[in-house]
């Protein structure tokens, strides 16, 4: 029996979850399925499906009632995910030491010369896109899919914060340093090291996110 992996509810899904991701459905906004339907030309059988994809990632929760909504992260969610990414990215960060090759180092040497480019010249947005590249590359250097499964999972979850964690005042270079410290252990081999060096930058971009909050939510009330 030949499986089909594109179905219908699996395109929807992609589609909801990139608007979701983009901004254009909202975080708390109500997902209107008649309108979603008319526009995708589509039945609420597939919609629905793909709802259920959505709230089973924690993109989407289902109200009895009311309908689907697009999930917020509150604060909260944010200092309880946190600590369970950093152990699970430090775990990468650990077998990547073990499993790395010459030539993965060098591979990282390169994604590190990039990211130091990027820190000097205060380009954000390229900084967060080798940022998250490096990430992707330990992560797949860890060669351990249930890991990277969760790990992704949990992402899902943080880009609907679309955090922004290195506006905060010395946050990119504090960043750069900690990227550094981590490919440092990596380079040497040592496992332990760089398992501590990554459970360090996550947390620290938690305790970013908690003070650029305050200073905006100071702002407001000032």
């Amino acid at each position: 029996m030949r499986l089909v992996y594109n179905s219908l509810h699996d395109e929807v899904a992609v589609l909801l979850r990139d608007q979701i991701f983009a901004g254009t459905l909202a975080p708390g906004s109500f997902i209107d399925e008649a309108a979603l339907c008319a526009s995708l030309k589509i039945s609420r059988t597939p919609l629905r499906e793909a709802l259920k994809v959505l709230s089973a990632e924690g993109l989407v929760r289902h109200e009895p009632r009311r309908g689907s909504f697009v999930n917020e992260v509150t604060e909260q969610d944010l200092d309880e995910i946190f600590p369970v990414i950093a152990l699970l990215e430090g775990r990468c960060a650990f077998e990547a030491a073990r499993n790395a090759s010459d030539a993965d180092i060098a591979a990282l040497d390169t994604l590190h010369e990039r990211l130091e480019k990027h820190a000097r010249a205060r380009r954000i947005n390229d900084y967060y896109a080798t940022n998250f590249a490096i990430h992707e590359a330990i992560i797949s250097l860890a060669n351990n899919r249930w890991l990277a499964q969760v790990i992704a999972d949990l992402r899902k979850i943080l880009k609907l914060a679309r955090l922004q964690q290195l506006h905060a005042p010395g946050r990119l270079e504090q960043s750069l340093s900690e990227h550094l410290a981590i490919y440092a252990a990596l380079r040497a081999r040592d496992c332990e090291g760089a398992d501590a060096a990554m459970r360090t930058h996550l947390t620290r971009q938690r305790e970013a996110l908690r003070e650029l909050a305050r200073t905006q939510k100071s702002r407001l009330l000032a």
